[in-house]
């Protein structure tokens, strides 16, 4: 069987025969988001290979059908990392707002125990910091499920045990370990998504 030399301009050929049906300009400019984002990507993670990069992007026809189904609401699709497509949305919700709105409430409603409304915000804050990093094109789908799972699901589930039932023990010094704990694996989940995210 033979071997491309290039793998990427094969990928994007095959995705500029998929989508000849789109308008030129139009089809241009997805083969350069695509382009871009495979630079980029290639750029920030040079351990990944080239074939994991463009196995990440998905199939060349799922790329092709979702920009000719996108075509008349005037944007242009590139799937994102790990197969599913979403719109480009560079730029319009910068990495780090989801990250603040899953680390920062939760520091919030730890200083300030006593007012009312705080563990309610910080319930609201995190799960709209949860969706916005569900919905972001910066990271894979595993990624983003760890991140939820390990900076809203996790701390919000020992919050109500600790809460609710009686084995918490008892006294400021152990709920002050407890929020000092979840603190730091909120920090690190935060960091660790900091550095994984894409361009």
């Amino acid at each position: 069987m033979k071997t491309s030399a290039d793998p990427v301009r094969d990928y994007l050929s095959a995705v500029e025969r998929e989508a000849s049906a789109l308008p030129a300009d139009r089809r241009s400019e997805l083969l350069a988001d695509l382009a871009e984002h495979i630079e980029v990507t290639r750029a920030e993670r040079p351990r990944v290979t080239i074939g994991e990069v463009l196995a990440e992007l998905g199939d060349p026809r799922t790329i092709a059908a979702t920009a000719l189904a996108e075509a008349g609401s005037g944007g242009v699709a590139v799937p994102a990392p790990g197969g599913a497509d979403t719109h480009l949305r560079r730029g319009k919700v910068h990495p780090v707002v989801p990250l603040l709105m899953l680390t920062v409430p939760f520091l919030f409603a730890a200083v300030f125990p006593s007012v009312p409304a705080a563990g309610f915000c910080s319930t609201v804050f995190r799960v709209i910091g949860a969706v916005l990093l569900c919905t972001s094109v910066r990271w894979t789908p595993v990624q983003k499920a760890t991140g939820v799972l390990l900076t809203a699901v996790l701390p919000t589930a020992a919050i109500g045990i600790w809460t609710w039932s009686s084995a918490a023990p008892a006294g400021d010094a152990p709920a002050n370990l407890a929020n000092a704990a979840t603190l730091v694996l909120l920090a690190g989940t935060t960091a660790w998504l900091w550095r994984v995210r894409r361009a």
